[in-house]
């Protein structure tokens, strides 16, 4: 195989992998064109958007407990969580990074359009290469630097302004026609106005707006590397259910702790509030959000999150379209052009991936057993090292749950 062609099987090194990325991206282009359906005229929302990323957590909690009990008692994930108590405690630094991130998640749509929501965010992508070379010690080479350089030279074409040309007197600056009239009937926002429908569409500039979307972007960072670093180091040989509940039970801590602070803790429960968050399009966006969480998850143990950001940078060209055909929201050449170069930018780092599989405990007599699955087995099972201390009950009930992700 050479260089210059894709190696799919790092890339996706089995069925389930490319399943699990198709599901993250179509799960996360969701999510921004449900928020933004959710929001009334005036670009605000009517339900309280920390109560709705509370429950969402508490729903994310339900589902992954629901999944470790199918083969387990409930009285075992006690256990499993009494036993983990210090892997639980270290959780609360990445449960409160998607705290913030997921409440940032709101406010930033309500002043952004989900495109331009989405491109700033992949701003991420040096901040998480340069973390995952500290954590992993996987150095990335000139090609994935100047791919990840290249995607945010991307992102930045979407500030740039194509309709900045020279003027004569009468004429106006983006297509050298004539001035309309005050009197005349107002048009559509041009692409010089950087806002649509009160939105902001030209991309990053210099408000607490911008701010607010650099916050999210470290916490993203953050957020995923080090969760990573416990779903495959300190917390390798804990079940990945059990590691899903210690995020969930710190993360609605985290947002009971905001609405405190907000003087909301028992406002944000009253009938009112609870209705608004009863409405059917705001319990999808629960859902939604749920999922991703549970995807996310999975996403880290099998791949990592170098890959998972690039699966971002996918979404923007369907979020792009999506918006377009929904909300009527333009599509202009900077989007076109930023939209191409972080495509092809996920070209070139697809030619040479970081691989970096999950630590996981060692196989089972049973597991080495398992008919059909070989290719799966071999990528999962690569640089697996074994532990004494784990039994091989425990074994067999780790490898049958990972494989019937």
């Amino acid at each position: 195989m050479t260089n210059a062609r894709i190696n799919w099987g790092e890339l996706f090194p089995s069925r389930k992998s490319i399943f699990i990325f198709i599901t993250y991206m179509s799960l996360f282009v969701s999510q921004g064109i449900l928020v933004t359906a959710s929001q009334r005229s005036d670009n605000t929302y009517s339900y309280n958007t920390v109560l709705v990323v509370l429950l969402t957590e508490v729903l994310k909690l339900v589902i992954s407990a629901g999944l470790y009990c199918r083969e387990n008692s409930f009285r075992s994930l006690i256990a499993r969580v009494v036993e983990g108590s210090t892997v639980l405690l270290l959780y609360f630094v990445p449960a409160f990074l998607y705290c913030l991130y997921n409440n940032l998640a709101f406010v930033n749509l309500s002043t952004f359009d989900p495109t331009t929501y989405y491109l700033l965010l992949q701003l991420r992508v040096v901040i998480t290469g340069i973390l995952f070379q500290i954590i992993f010690k996987k150095y990335l080479s000139r090609k994935q630097w100047f791919s990840l350089l290249l995607l945010t030279v991307g992102c930045m074409l979407k500030q740039w302004n194509f309709s900045i040309l020279p003027t004569t007197p009468g004429q106006s600056a983006d297509d050298g026609h004539p001035t309309v009239p005050a009197n005349a009937i107002p048009e559509p926002p041009k692409p010089d106005d950087g806002t649509f429908r009160g939105k902001n569409i030209s991309g990053f500039d210099l408000s607490y707006s911008a701010l607010l979307i650099l916050v999210q972007t470290v916490c993203s960072c953050l957020a995923g590397v080090y969760n990573e670093y416990l779903l495959k180091k300190k917390g390798s040989d804990i079940n990945i259910y059990v590691q899903n509940v210690f995020m969930y039970l710190d993360s609605i801590v985290c947002n009971l702790l905001i609405l405190l602070l907000q003087g909301e803790l028992v406002s944000a429960f009253t009938s009112e509030n609870l209705r608004e968050i009863a409405r059917f399009e705001v319990l999808v966006i629960m859902v939604n959000n749920a999922a991703i969480g549970i995807i996310t998850s999975f996403f880290l143990k099998y791949m990592n999150s170098i890959l998972k950001t690039f699966a971002s940078a996918l979404e923007l060209l369907f979020t792009a379209i999506l918006c377009y055909l929904l909300f009527a929201i333009p599509v202009y050449l900077n989007t076109v052009l930023a939209i191409f170069v972080v495509s092809y930018s996920i070209y070139l780092y697809s030619l040479n991936p970081v691989v970096n599989l999950a630590n996981t405990p060692g196989p089972s007599k049973a597991a080495l057993n398992v008919p059909h699955r070989g290719d799966d087995r071999r990528t999962l099972l690569k640089g697996r090292s074994s532990r004494a201390n784990v039994s091989d009950s425990e074994d067999e009930g780790s490898a049958s749950q990972l494989q019937e992700v």
